[in-house]
């Protein structure tokens, strides 16, 4: 189901988590968008496109790849994340899609986590504590939290009505959190679309916390969606056709809104712009392409991975589509750098400096890393002003 509308009927083998067959496509418009380019008239159950039914779905799920998966599956009680599926007719907050049992009446509206309340206070003690013994309720596993990506260790909570996603640091490593709210803070500055970031504790640990960006009438599909079925040229010429594919979807200032992105990421030198956290917002009711997704997901900056003590390490690559390149020569995508204000950013270094130290006693940042931290944003900075200079 995609809302209300039946998409497809199909028979899904709940022990191997495959769809083993699939009966009827009833509307294949409102599929995934992925799902579309492997579709055929001829052959429903043609080997390629139910496959890539059962990859999209088990995608919807936990990957293997978050950070302390053992320790969270034991304490969901669970033996691998694909158990969580259809726990929840397989909901979702980044979209509309889930699974009805043939012959009910289960509504969407009866059931949706956008509308309904959901229990949340075990599954964010079981993903985000680091010493809770605590084994949840089979009950509890009535929740968007099955279907949430990533390898952070996250929760989504309910505070006041509206839908949080906590984020905690990957590892041992603590400053994720400060990146995104710092991420934040540009963007809203130099007045770029974003997802607001701000910092909350739980127990010991530091977090990032944002509000869900869509609503139950929107759908946010990623940039790997749309580019799965263009051609792939490793080069510069991908981007550009993905500029053309949402112009021709009529989304305004398309390039100018991608661009912003690409200069934040210069300016926090993020390293991980993956195809999956960027994207486009469509109406799941008209499927109209509605704008481009705001800005989000930008922890991995500021040289998280090359971090040394005694040394300042100045470089780092950061993606643009399919390519690693310098974050020098991704910059070189935006048309008109003159049109940043970049006299906005005037005491940002400074702001950066008293938030790092403010939450110094609980994170124990060294003022030694708090110092190279300031001096990286500060020439990324000034880098900017010299481009927009020339």
């Amino acid at each position: 189901m995609n809302k209300n509308v039946e998409v497809l009927v199909a028979e899904y083998n709940e022990t191997s988590k495959f769809f083993d067959r699939i009966y009827e496509v009833k509307n294949i418009e409102y599929a995934p968008y992925i799902l579309k380019s492997f579709y055929s008239e001829d052959d429903i159950n043609d080997t390629p496109f139910r496959t890539n039914l059962s990859e999209w779905f088990k995608g919807r799920g936990i990957p293997s790849w978050r950070d302390n998966l053992d320790l969270l599956l034991h304490r969901l009680n669970i033996i691998a994340p694909y158990e969580l599926l259809d726990k929840a007719f397989g909901l979702s907050l980044s979209d509309q899609y889930w699974l009805k049992p043939y012959g009910s009446n289960v509504f969407y509206d009866a059931i949706n986590f956008f509308d309904h309340d959901f229990d949340y206070a075990e599954f964010m003690e079981a993903s985000l504590s680091t010493n809770s013994k605590t084994i949840m309720k089979k009950t509890s596993l009535k929740t968007p939290n099955n279907t949430t990506d990533g390898m952070l260790r996250k929760a989504w909570i309910i505070e006041d009505g509206t839908r949080y996603l906590l984020k905690g640091g990957y590892k041992n490593e603590i400053l994720q959190p400060f990146n995104e709210v710092l991420a934040s803070e540009i963007c809203e500055r130099l007045g770029f679309c974003h997802v607001k970031y701000t910092l909350d504790t739980y127990k010991d640990m530091v977090v990032s916390k944002c509000p869900c960006f869509i609503t139950k009438d929107a759908e946010f599909v990623t940039c790997y969606q749309i580019r799965n079925d263009m051609k792939r040229h490793d080069n510069a010429e991908d981007y550009e056709e993905y500029i053309m594919k949402l112009e021709e979807h009529g989304i305004k200032n398309a390039r100018e809104k991608v661009e912003d992105m690409y200069i934040l990421d210069f300016l926090i030198m993020n390293e991980d712009r993956h195809l999956n956290n960027f994207g486009i917002i469509k109406d799941v009711n008209t499927l109209e392409w509605l704008d481009v997704a705001p800005i989000f997901d930008n922890g991995q900056s500021l040289n998280i991975d090359y971090y040394d003590e005694e040394e300042l390490h100045i470089l780092g690559n950061g993606r643009l589509f399919y390519e690693e390149k310098n974050f020098d020569e991704i910059i070189k995508i935006v048309k008109n750098l003159r049109r940043i204000d970049i006299s906005k950013l005037d005491g940002i270094v400074e702001w950066f400096d008293v938030l790092l130290h403010q939450y110094q006693d609980l994170t124990k940042m060294s003022d030694r890393r708090i110092e190279k931290l300031c001096i990286l944003l500060n020439r990324q900075i000034a880098k900017l002003r010299e481009m927009i200079l020339r």
